[in-house]
């Protein structure tokens, strides 16, 4: 299989972006890397990762930017007194073996005062799934997070729910933003790893993700 990279990224903090990428990374044979991370108390996302999903750490990318401070990149970089450079910010080379890229919070999350994420995405030129809460606030989220890349002309996979089962929500956001509907996450407690391979597997099809 050709290298396949695959930018996963959502409609803002706290949609469970992190339990998805170890969940795809597994059901791929993939990658990760999260190029930013903010915030190192306790458990950080990569680490979340590869507990979750076995990864050894030869596949795991190192991050580019560690911030001490939790919070949004831009105000956790100034807090730790570094500016962001979105140059230094190169997909790593995986050797033609597939790729996660996990980015923090939403597209429009600032980087610095001049450049946000989804600015990033588009130098890039990746495929992009975004994974949004089935939470009924994530219909308004979700459309202008689609508006919002097509405006850019990121190629988007689809889109893939995290949460409660809500058809309607769902219906609505995929029918309306005319994409692709991948399948969703529900929320798995107790969280462990291979309860969230097999929630992953009943959940999303990986010839989906595959261009």
């Amino acid at each position: 299989m050709s290298q396949q990279r695959i930018v996963v990224t959502g409609t803002g903090a706290g949609v469970g972006k992190t339990v998805f990428c170890a969940g795809l990374v597994n059901l791929l044979g993939a990658n990760f890397w999260k190029p930013i991370q903010a915030g190192l108390d306790g458990e950080t996302d990569t680490e979340c990762v590869a507990r979750l999903s076995g990864l050894p750490s030869a596949r795991i990318m190192p991050e580019r930017y560690r911030l001490r401070t939790a919070g949004s990149c831009h105000f956790s970089a100034e807090a730790d007194e570094i500016r962001i450079n979105t140059d230094a910010l190169d997909v790593p080379d995986t050797g033609g073996q597939p790729l996660v890229i996990e980015g923090t919070g939403g597209l429009m999350e600032p980087l610095n005062c001049g450049a946000l994420y989804i600015d990033v995405f588009e130098r890039w030129r990746l495929p992009v799934v975004l994974c949004a809460s089935t939470a009924l606030a994530t219909i308004n989220c979700s459309l202008l997070s689609i508006e919002a890349l097509r405006r850019r002309q990121i190629d988007m996979l689809g889109i893939a729910f995290v949460g409660a089962k809500n058809s309607e929500t769902v219906r609505a956001v995929c029918e309306i933003g005319r994409v692709r509907w991948l399948g969703r996450l529900p929320w798995i407690s107790p969280l462990s790893a291979d309860l969230l391979q097999a929630e992953f597997e009943a959940s999303f099809r990986r010839d989906d993700f595959l261009l």
